[in-house]
């Protein structure tokens, strides 16, 4: 027999001694004016508390005089019990509750355990297992009042979590609009590649080509419209191996990996030294020409080759350009890099179409010359500073912090204030063209350029640089942690004299012999753990110190989920933890704990171990590894930065803010301080 239809059996069971129970006391219990009636009554509701848990809560609202007794009673009267019908199991499961009146009960002439006016059961329940959406019970239960008691009686129950599909439905939006990010960002780089000295003189070339050769112009279209195809064709392919190769679950492990940061800051040098000038970046002439050769075929096969030479030939130009754009996707789920290959294909392709369609247009093409040349070296000044961003996220990943923040903000305000004085013609390059004037385009690239080259230099000195994205190293890994002649005394005298506070409360305590003095000791180091974090805010790094901490001065958590070398965390530090509100809450009311998923320090040999994450065997050897698994298991996420709210006992307050929903002062301020009310009721 099945532990459900047991289940079902054992529900029968109790209404019939419900029953049995009722008969006995209407013949014995009741007088003949007693009223039957319900004392209680029942509300159910869901909360969802994280990723893959929802709060099941059961509300009971008691009339007055009568009380409904606790689950932690092993005699009679009954005690109040909750069966679950879970994917067909049947099972008593003991559920949170509040604390209870414990007092004599006339009634049983013994002191018991339970509950007056109303109470508010609760149980957290993880629906990634659940088979349907659906979770059955009955709650078996006894009300007394001063004089007297009701028969046992039952309430069944039924949820239809919805929060599972919602959580799909809310990942899936997050999914599309970050897909939809990726397809626009590709559209404006095939847009950029088409403007680039390897492509933009091919336009003409390639369409007075369809043109001569087809026998008319619906024949010339036909061969324009499939020549744009087979570009989508060839760069969507590169983006199904980018898929194959890597996949989704790779994502995070490439992103952190040093050697592919350095390897992309090295192919992003080399191709920024190339347009600008130093030598000349090509494909081998055997790859070209074979694909040249195969053109003669005709038909629709020669006009692949056509397309396939037009990608081998371009590679030069737009190489760094398909290359952001993988990087960007395999960052995603399988399918983001052939959304990103198809956005770039499609933006290339469209000149040679619309130009096919009406061949007129070419007259008024403007001349390859050096205009072309200048966009290059532009891009060339941009891979270069995107090159330096790669090198310090290995710095950072490795941990050793050669390139700090002043010499990243300095090596980037070199490189736009070179790209300001090239605009205006005060830098020329061995192939650039002689510049009798300034065109307006380019005296306004100029000054925009000459702006943000400004705008960095106080970042030098401690300033917030929010335009820089999140790119800099933090604070962390400044040489001057709090700004030019600053210190910490300087900038955190309140919070300084809170730790004085609470030192002296411990002192005080341990001469009354409250805390002896090894406990001391202790609490004394929970302090000096704390490290400075984002916005000079003092942070734990490690989760047990903290929760030991937080506990010592009573005040809420808050898990931060970060990485060294995540641009998002950097992004919300820089944009929403420098708001003076949230900034003053996380110092303050706070305790912060930030977790890096990326650090490299091992673990001792002792606390190594593997596990399985997302169908895979997880080799946990780095502190990173281990926040990265406790993120993951714990909360059902892995994307940075997460945050979670905690009481000091470890339980969720909230629902958990990432950078997508949460990304705005206004939002997180709200977030944070829906926290802080739920701490203190």
């Amino acid at each position: 027999m099945s532990i459900f239809k047991k289940g079902i059996q054992l529900k029968n069971l109790k209404k019939t001694r419900n029953k049995i129970f009722l008969i006995i006391f209407l013949l014995f219990g009741f007088t003949t004016n007693a009223e039957i009636f319900d004392p209680v009554s029942w509300q159910f509701s869901q909360n969802k508390i994280s990723e893959n848990k929802v709060e099941l809560q059961f509300t009971a609202s008691i009339d007055e005089g009568w009380h409904l007794y606790s689950q932690d009673i092993e005699e009679s009267p009954p005690a109040t019990t909750f069966s679950f019908i879970i994917n067909g199991d049947t099972s008593i499961i003991s559920v949170e509750e509040p604390e209870s009146i414990q007092e004599y009960d006339p009634n049983f002439d013994m002191i018991l355990k339970y509950f007056k006016d109303e109470v508010v059961f609760k149980y957290n329940i993880d629906i990634s297992n659940l088979k349907n959406h659906t979770i059955d019970g009955y709650i078996d239960f006894m009300l007394c009042d001063e004089a007297q008691c009701l028969p046992p009686d039952y309430m069944e129950f039924s949820f239809e979590v919805k929060e599972e599909s919602e959580q799909v439905s809310a990942k899936q939006n997050k999914e599309n609009k970050g897909r939809l990010l990726l397809f626009l960002s590709a559209l404006g780089a095939g847009l950029l590649a088409v403007l680039m000295p390897c492509t933009f003189p091919m336009i003409p070339m390639t369409v007075s080509f369809f043109t001569k050769q087809s026998k008319n112009r619906a024949e010339s279209i036909k061969n324009a419209v499939f020549y744009g195809i087979s570009i989508i064709i060839i760069y969507v392919i590169v983006g199904v191996g980018v898929a194959s190769i890597f996949g989704s679950d790779s994502a995070n492990l490439m992103a952190n990996n040093i050697y592919f940061n350095i390897g992309f800051a090295v192919l992003l040098l080399i191709f920024g030294a190339s347009f600008l000038g130093a030598f000349e970046l090509e494909l081998p002439s055997s790859w070209t020409n074979k694909s040249a050769e195969k053109e003669g075929k005709g038909g629709y096969l020669g006009i692949f080759f056509m397309a396939l030479t037009l990608v081998l030939v371009s590679f030069s130009c737009t190489g760094p350009l398909v290359g952001v754009v993988l990087v960007k996707a395999a960052s995603g789920e399988i399918l983001d890099p052939v959304i990103g290959m198809f956005g770039f294909a499609l933006s290339l392709s469209i000149p040679f179409v619309l130009f096919a369609l009406f061949p007129n247009w070419l007259s008024s093409l403007p001349k390859s010359g050096g205009w072309l040349n200048s966009i290059k070296v532009v891009l060339g000044f941009l891979e270069i500073a995107f090159a330096f961003y790669y090198l310090s996220k290995a710095d950072l990943i490795d941990g050793e912090a050669f390139i700090s923040r002043e010499m990243f903000i300095a090596i980037w305000i070199m490189i736009f204030g070179s790209l300001t004085l090239y605009l205006l013609g005060f830098i020329k390059f061995s192939h650039d063209s002689d510049i009798k004037h300034l065109s307006v385009s380019r005296f306004s690239l100029a000054l925009i350029t000459g702006v943000y080259t400004i705008y960095m230099i106080p970042a030098l000195w401690g300033g917030p640089a929010k335009l820089m994205f999140g790119m800099p190293p933090d604070v962390n890994h400044a040489e001057s942690q709090y700004g030019i002649g600053n210190s910490f005394y300087e900038n955190n005298v309140s919070e300084l004299m809170d730790e004085i506070e609470i030192l002296q409360k411990l002192i005080i305590q341990s001469s009354n012999g409250e805390i002896n003095e090894q406990d001391f000791d202790l609490q004394k180091k929970l302090q000096e753990s704390r490290v400075l974090g984002p916005q000079r805010i003092k942070v734990f790094k490690n989760y047990e110190d903290g929760l030991k901490y937080a506990k010592l001065v009573n005040k809420p958590i808050m898990l931060d989920f970060t990485g060294h070398a995540c641009v998002n965390c950097r992004q919300m530090e820089s944009n929403i933890w420098s708001d003076s509100e949230i900034k003053r809450i996380l110092k303050d009311e706070l305790i912060v704990i930030s977790l890096y998923v990326d650090e490299t320090n091992k673990l001792p040999k002792e606390d190594q171990y593997e596990t399985k994450l997302a169908g895979k065997n997880k080799k946990v050897r780095t502190i990173g590894d281990k926040w990265m698994v406790f993120q993951a298991e714990k909360y059902g996420n892995n994307s940075q930065p997460y945050y979670v709210f905690l009481d000091t006992s470890e339980k969720q307050l909230i629902e958990n803010a990432n950078y997508q929903d949460y990304g705005s002062v206004n939002l997180f301020k709200d977030w944070l301080n829906r926290g802080l009310e739920a701490f203190e009721e």
